[in-house]
């Protein structure tokens, strides 16, 4: 289970990098905090999954966004 969390946080790390926009951090807090507080609920320990998991979901989705010139 720790190498897991350890993993996805390293994941998302990587994932947070690699944007050289400003606007990608606002996804990514966005996320962290709906994906840490969904982790919370789901059980003990999940709330750092759930927290990176959804920085690199909505972080993606902020990129999808920004590549296809929508703003906002």
């Amino acid at each position: 289970m720790r190498k897991g969390v350890i993993l996805v946080a390293a994941m998302a790390a990587a994932a947070a990098t690699v944007s050289v926009q400003p606007v990608m951090a606002k996804g990514c807090v966005r996320g962290a905090i709906a994906g840490g507080v969904a982790g919370h609920y789901v059980g003990k320990g999940h709330a750092l999954a759930g927290a990176a998991l959804g920085c690199v979901a909505v972080h993606h989705h902020y990129a999808k966004k920004a590549r296809a010139g929508h703003r906002g």
